[in-house]
């Protein structure tokens, strides 16, 4: 830490200083910059000039990064941070900027060996006792080189930061900003606040810049995450890293979108994008807290099958409220409730409470429509992005980064998964994770939203409470207890009553479908010729109800029976499980609950046993 007190935070009002004060080096780098985007400006300007807009996105689009890897660090980073930004950019761009790379010429050794010396106050042979002569790798903001510790022998990875770096990126900012005033002035067709969304890029960069930062990021990760087996955050070496050197564990291992590289080691890729893509869902959605970079060169399969998290420069937060609603955004989803799903976007923080979502609710209403045709496991996450991507650049959507950087990392890792198998798609091993929430998160949201989806029309939906048992069994972490439990408290809660109301009506028609499927069992299960005798060759036997109604109940029974059999499959079923399910329903709550149900079901039998008296 006190090697990184120095370290350079993002200022505007710094840079503005800084910079104000030398047109010579603005006015060269200006001009360097309005070449690039300039020449790009005046074709785009031609291209709807001339009626070819639309049909030159694609073309356009492969120009601009050209443009950006030329320009660069700053705008790979930009380029990048673009095409997570669907308000911003039409889809075309999006898909062209995320091919970014961050290929720029290594940096000469001897500077890198200087730094670290420099940095770390020590001669370079007595921290490593060797160090590969070049580097392993390069990125836009440093470079790595593999070498050994005196100390220990332990092998390292040893990040360096590229001289010059800061500087050259305080620059761009600055002038970026300036275009950024410009933009938001006199450019109708974007709606983001294109400064502050400049800003807050700029502080992500500069926090990438101090690599004690990075460090602590990483400690971080490792806490929160590390703690599956089939997870690896390397270690950090903290008396060997500073400002501008990071030393961490060194980890052997296979990029993650080299295919045939996993398989010669007996590993599946698809194993490992599913790991990959379970963390993801626990970084979004329990502890908010996530790498915001996961591309092909930060993941690593390891020889012993471990997926192994790298870069830790880029990270970023969902806030608590955003975690429980876009699990219930996914809910409403489903439930193709449009209306809930544009309210949504309140609490997500894309747009203001004071803008009316109607108009946007046909927007959705004909994109989801279509794409739910598919079930949930046949729908294609890149093509939902896209389409909301279309939504949002439409309409006054102000994507909140987290947010973006969420699409951008499990789109990441479905294309991964996409060059193992063309037919796998992320939402399907992405649901049971949500169902496992939806059925054992006490949080109110949640609840409310499990109830939202079970319940509809004052009936209760079987198939949904079947197929979220079905799906929620299937995540490691399911268990049959936590289930129950939350769900018990909320129907015995004060707030309870309206739940109550609809739980008694199906309490007592799922009785009469057990009490009827009983009867007709039995009488099925009479020889013929005692049936004839006793009840005249009567189809229904002693039941004067129609075919579809017996149907119906024996339909009803056999799905209740199923959902009681999904739960005593799982793993941590055991009949001790009933006993505190008994002391909640020895309190006074759940025994009027049940005197309820009770009464409820007496007349309802007692009804059915009257019609057939007086039918026959």
């Amino acid at each position: 830490m006190a090697r990184a007190v120095n370290a350079s935070v993002y200022s505007p009002e710094v840079l503005a200083v800084q910079y104000g004060s030398r047109p010579i080096k603005v006015l060269r780098r200006t001009l360097e910059i309005l070449t690039g985007l300039g020449s790009f400006g005046l074709k785009l300007l031609l291209d709807k000039r001339n009626g070819v807009f639309d049909q030159k996105k694609g073309i356009r689009a492969a120009e601009l990064r050209r443009i950006f890897t030329r320009l660069g660090p700053t705008f790979v980073k930009l380029g990048q941070g673009l095409s997570t930004r669907p308000d911003i950019c039409p889809p075309e761009y999006l898909e062209e900027l995320a091919e970014l790379q961050d290929a720029l010429p290594t940096f000469p050794d001897a500077e890198a060996f200087s730094c670290i010396e420099r940095e770390l106050g020590l001669p370079l042979d007595s921290i490593f006792s060797s160090i590969s002569p070049s580097p392993i790798a390069a990125a836009s903001l440093g470079q790595v080189y593999k070498a050994q510790l005196t100390y220990s022998g332990q092998t390292v990875a040893v990040k360096v930061q590229r001289p010059g770096i800061e500087e050259a990126i305080g620059l761009d900012f600055y002038l970026i900003r300036g275009l950024g005033f410009f933009i938001n002035k006199y450019v109708d067709i974007i709606t983001s606040d294109v400064v502050a969304l400049i800003d807050e890029f700029a502080r992500r960069v500069y926090q990438e810049l101090n690599y004690v930062q990075e460090g602590q990021n990483a400690r971080r990760f490792k806490k929160l995450y590390a703690d599956r087996e089939d997870i690896l955050v390397p270690d950090i070496f903290w008396d060997y890293t500073s400002g501008k050197v990071l030393t961490m564990d060194w980890v052997d291992g296979v990029k993650l979108n080299e295919q045939d590289a996993i398989e010669r080691q007996g590993l599946k890729v698809l194993d490992l994008v599913n790991t990959g893509i379970q963390c993801s869902l626990r970084q979004l959605l329990e502890y908010g807290y996530f790498h915001a970079d996961p591309h092909p060169g930060n993941l690593l399969a390891t020889p012993e099958g471990k997926l192994a998290f790298l870069d830790f420069g880029m990270m970023s937060e969902t806030p608590e409220e955003a975690r429980f609603a876009i699990i219930g955004h996914v809910v409403h989803m489903v439930n193709r409730d449009y209306e809930a799903m544009a309210r949504d976007y309140y609490a997500l923080d894309f747009l203001s409470r004071d803008v009316d979502v109607s108009p946007i609710v046909p927007a959705l209403r004909n994109f989801f429509d279509d794409a739910l045709n598919y079930t949930v496991s046949e729908l294609n996450f890149k093509t939902l992005v896209n389409g909301l991507g279309a939504v949002f650049y439409q309409y006054p959507f102000n994507v909140p980064a987290y947010y973006a950087l969420i699409l951008r990392s499990l789109t990441v890792l479905e294309g991964l998964a996409l060059y193992a198998d063309p037919n796998f798609k992320v939402l399907a091993a992405s649901y049971p994770y949500f169902a496992k929430r939806l059925l054992t998160d006490p949080n109110p949201y949640l609840r409310d939203a499990l109830i939202e989806l079970l319940f509809k029309d004052g009936r209760f939906r079987w198939n949904r409470l079947e197929n979220l048992l079905v799906q929620g069994s299937k995540d490691r972490d399911f268990s049959a207890n936590d289930a129950l439990q939350p769900v018990l408290k909320l129907l015995l809660g004060p707030d309870g009553e309206q739940l109550q109301i609809l739980v008694i009506k199906e309490a007592v028609r799922v009785t009469e479908a057990v009490v009827i499927g009983t009867v007709v069992d039995t009488y099925n299960s009479i020889p013929n010729v005692v049936r004839a005798l006793i009840f005249n060759a009567n189809v229904a036997g002693p039941l004067t109800v129609s075919d579809s109604e017996i149907d119906s109940m024996m339909a009803l029974r056999d799905q209740v029976f199923r959902i009681w059999g999904l739960l005593r499959s799982s793993q941590d079923f055991d009949p001790a499980l009933l006993q505190p399910i008994l002391q909640v329903l020895q309190q006074p709550e759940a025994r009027s609950l049940g005197e309820r149900v009770i009464g409820g079901i007496t007349q309802r039998l007692a009804a059915r046993l009257l019609q057939q008296v007086l039918r026959a």
